[in-house]
């Protein structure tokens, strides 16, 4: 398992009517959480694309626990639990800087594809690679 932690402050544009974070803010925090585990691990996703490969969502899940709102700091957590399978599984978790109050909790699934024929294929070299060692600490 691989985890990452990134803070983020909640602006006042994320905000909706009701002066909550927008639902669907949510994800692009998860965005922010995962691009963030990758490049903690060394591989930004602009490697990722550098080598010739995307990585689209294929399905996203998520549970509203508390509202944040305005200018909460927020800690996104982003786990990487398994390696080796042709998805990319990722659980997140957010919760308010302090206080760790859960905030919500989710997952994206996806997959790798080559950015040249659109087609799936399994995880890059480049990217077992890198985690493949994380992964060898646990066993």
């Amino acid at each position: 398992m691989i985890s990452n932690t990134t803070e983020i402050r909640v602006r006042y544009a994320d905000t909706d009517k009701m002066q909550f974070v927008y639902n669907g803010k949510y994800l692009e925090y998860f965005e922010v959480g995962r691009t963030e585990l990758l490049r903690s691990l060394g591989l930004p996703y602009s490697e990722v694309e550098k080598s010739g490969y995307q990585l689209p969502l294929l399905e996203a899940g998520l549970k509203f626990i508390q509202p944040a709102k305005y200018d909460d700091l927020l800690l996104v957590n982003a786990i990487l639990k398994e390696l080796y399978s042709p998805k990319v599984h990722i659980d997140y978790e957010i919760k308010r800087k302090g206080t760790e109050e859960v905030i919500a909790k989710g997952f994206t699934t996806h997959i790798f594809m080559k950015a040249e024929t659109k087609k799936a294929v399994r995880p890059p070299k480049i990217y077992v690679d890198i985690l493949a060692p994380y992964f060898q600490k646990q066993k």
